[in-house]
């Protein structure tokens, strides 16, 4: 088993899920099986519980596990199904070991982040490194393990003295280090500046990790001389420091990638089973992205939400849009529009912010209606669903989304007046009410938590109106 583990420097959010993937891409294209993990060094046991505002969506598994939305980012471009169990967080970390603790396991030892956490993180990632991921059942070859954050935080300090074990435990010739920092390009000089990345590197090398590839964020192409600067103050060859520079499709990162020679690198430094003979890789990714950046139609989707102040909130749906249109040779215009500004109240309140909210909807060809939590911005969403319907417009509604649509059919085609969710209404159904919309949950509460989830056959049967 060869692991990969990718670590970021300088800032957060800097593209590591990408790179990550893109890697695991392009070395699975070489015909190699990769799994990945992620790691998460936050105390929650989950995801399932945050703010779309703060880390984007929750990305669900076919298991049912609430994860980070890099691992959407993993099964997309990896065709893979992953577990809950390829998601590490500090809280899962520490639960296991409190649990062990609890249960006697230690044998009455003082447990300590050292060894305890260390070796349980590194148990968890050999364990999982080993379950199949692919349609076919075969054991992984690869392991690309993702370490959320960036080098230095507290909260990631428990990984990375685990991943300094780890690398002489599996060997130097298994595990391979590619760090991922930023080198910006200040507009007061227009030149781009190596120091951020040259502090990274040393404050990894001072926890014990020595980067074997340093990816290089920056907004246009790096220049020869600062890659020569960055090869000799972080003391790698010049071939070892990537550029990844801002495309115009993620589609073309592992393409960029390949063209410098990450592959060979690889297949060297870990003595993978490549033959690497004069072929044509990533065929299909290139001809992707070149179709994506030649397409002439076009077709725009409102996609009326609670969270739309970060598209990151709904990155699974945007991306089945994009790939929806890509497969029928159309550019995808998304518009983000906030639901509560298609109320009445804020007709009121804000009536600019209201008429360029209505604007937008009814310029757009389609309208997705996604999930959501709590009744802020219902009202809006129905009144989106209810211009959508009378408009003959195509309409897709996602959870909260396709109940909200059987409400508003209920109100103003059936005629029942005031109608709406269950989780929503604070009064006690009655049989009575028996035609009182209900959203079946696994308990009375509707937090992300108790939600139903993961992926399940379902059976449709036709719904009969009773006559009367």
């Amino acid at each position: 088993m060869k692991y990969i583990l990718v670590t970021g420097g300088v800032i957060s959010g800097i593209g590591k899920g990408i790179i990550a993937s893109s890697v695991g891409t392009i070395l699975k294209s070489c015909g190699l099986h990769v799994t990945a993990i992620k790691i998460d060094p936050y105390i929650n046991i989950d995801a399932g519980t945050f703010s779309p505002y703060e880390h984007g969506e929750v990305f669900v598994l076919d298991d049912g596990g609430e994860v980070d939305l890099d691992l959407g980012n993993y099964e997309r471009f990896l065709d893979i199904c992953l577990t809950k169990d390829n998601n590490l967080t500090t809280g899962r970390i520490y639960q296991s070991v409190i649990n062990k603790e609890r249960r006697g396991d230690y044998l009455g030892k003082t447990v300590q982040v050292v060894p305890h956490i260390t070796d349980a993180i590194q148990e968890w990632v050999m364990k999982q490194a080993r379950i199949s991921v692919d349609s076919d059942g075969v054991e992984p070859q690869v392991c690309v393990i993702e370490l959320g954050g960036t080098v230095g935080d507290i909260e990631s300090m428990p990984f990375i003295e685990a991943f300094r074990q780890f690398q002489f435990k599996v060997k130097k010739e298994n595990f391979c280090n590619i760090h991922v920092s930023l080198v910006p390009q200040p507009n007061t000089t227009g030149e781009q500046k190596t120091k951020p990345t040259q502090n990274s590197v040393r404050e990894l090398r001072g926890l014990g990790l020595s980067p074997d590839l340093i990816m290089c964020r920056c907004t246009s192409p790096l220049e020869t001389a600062v890659k020569e600067k960055i090869s000799m103050f972080c003391h790698v060859e010049p071939t070892q420091v990537i550029c990844v520079h801002d495309v115009s499709s993620v589609y073309r990162v592992p393409l960029l990638l390949e063209d410098q020679g990450v592959v060979s690198y690889l297949c060297q430094r870990l003595s993978l089973p490549i033959e690497m003979r004069p072929r044509k890789m990533l065929a299909k990714w290139k001809e992707m992205a070149d179709r994506s950046a030649r397409l002439l139609e076009h077709v725009s989707i409102a996609l009326v939400g609670k969270y739309t102040k970060l598209s990151d909130s709904y990155t699974s749906v945007i991306k089945a849009l994009e790939h929806s249109a890509l497969a029928v040779n159309h550019k995808l215009e998304v518009k983000y529009i906030d639901s509560a500004d298609l109320e009445t109240t804020t007709l009121q309140n804000e009536p600019v912010k209201y008429h360029e909210a209505w604007q937008k909807l009814c310029s757009s060809h389609g309208v997705l209606v996604p999930g959501g939590f709590g009744v802020r911005g219902t009202e809006g969403k129905m009144l989106a669903i209810n211009w959508a319907r009378k408009q003959n417009k195509p309409f897709l509604g996602v959870c909260l989304g396709m109940q909200l649509a059987v409400c508003e059919f209920a109100r103003n085609v059936l005629g029942w007046e005031g109608k709406t969710i269950a989780q929503f209404n604070k009064r006690p159904i009655s049989k009575a009410n028996w035609h009182w919309l209900a959203c079946k949950r696994s308990s009375a509460t509707c937090k992300p938590l108790n939600a139903r989830r993961e992926a399940r056959w379902c059976l449709r049967t036709r719904f009969r109106y009773p006559a009367g």
